[in-house]
C-alpha cells in the first residue's frame, strides 16, 4: 500500500465515528454483503459515513491491507476495526452492535 493511500484511508476512518468501505454507497450498495452492512446500521439509526471502493482501486486494495482483512465490507467504529457483513451480522443478532455503537458514540 502506498503511503498516500494509508494517509487517504486513516483520514477516512479517523474522520467519522462510523465508516463503511463497501461497494456502492449507503442509498445504492453494489452488492449483497454490503447491502447487509447498510440494513443493519440503518434499522438501528446509526449515522455512518461510506467510501466506494469500486470507485478507487487504490483504496480497495489498500484498505484489506490495513484491516489485514480480505474481504469488503469493512466497519470502522471510532477508527478501529469492526469487522465485515458477518460479524456484523453476529453483533447486530446478539445485541451488542446497539451497545458497542452506543457507547462508541458516546465518548
Amino acid at each position: 500500500m502506498t503511503a498516500t493511500a494509508q494517509e487517504r484511508i486513516d483520514t477516512l476512518v479517523k474522520s467519522h465515528p462510523v465508516m463503511v468501505f463497501m461497494k456502492g454507497n449507503k442509498l445504492m450498495p453494489q452488492c449483497g454483503f454490503s447491502n447487509n452492512v447498510v440494513q443493519i446500521l440503518n434499522i438501528l439509526g446509526i449515522p455512518f459515513e461510506t467510501f466506494d471502493v469500486l470507485e478507487d482501486a487504490e483504496i480497495r486494495q489498500g484498505i484489506k491491507e490495513y484491516s489485514n482483512w480480505p474481504t469488503i465490507p469493512q466497519v470502522y467504529l471510532n477508527g478501529e476495526f469492526l469487522g465485515g457483513s458477518d460479524i456484523m451480522i453476529e453483533l447486530y443478532q446478539s445485541g451488542q452492535l446497539r451497545e458497542m455503537v452506543e457507547v462508541a458514540l458516546a465518548s
